[in-house]
């Protein structure tokens, strides 16, 4: 089992929990429903990667499962961060970069599926 993102994915659950807490409850009435959904998405999303982390620590240190781990954590950052600060500041550029991540989680998904049978872990 790889450490590393074992302690990433509870980290990144951790922080996706929080996150949606705090969209829920503090963020309700200030954001216009647009932007609350957006930020919904990020820590929906957060939430699932967080759990392909774990998958990727269960794979082991493959270099497949590397890859993956590291896909399903850049993912996070930009994919779930973009619409944080979207969400947050307004700014609708900062969506360009959500499609980024979007690429790193399917990069994610798509190393796992290498994974899968591998004997070098």
């Amino acid at each position: 089992m790889n450490r590393l993102f074992f302690r990433l994915g509870a980290i990144s659950a951790f922080l996706a929990v929080a996150a949606g807490a705090f969209g829920a409850h503090a963020l309700r009435t200030r954001l216009a429903p647009d932007l609350l959904a957006a930020f919904d998405t990020g820590a929906r999303y957060q939430m699932y990667h967080a759990i392909g982390l774990f998958v990727a620590a269960w794979v082991g240190s493959c270099r497949p499962g590397r890859v993956a781990g590291w896909c399903f954590a850049a993912g996070t950052v930009l994919f779930s961060g973009s619409l944080y600060a979207l969400a947050l500041t307004g700014i609708r550029p900062l969506g360009a970069i959500t499609p980024f991540g979007g690429i790193a989680f399917l990069a994610g998904w798509i190393s796992l599926l290498f994974a899968v049978g591998r004997d070098d872990a």
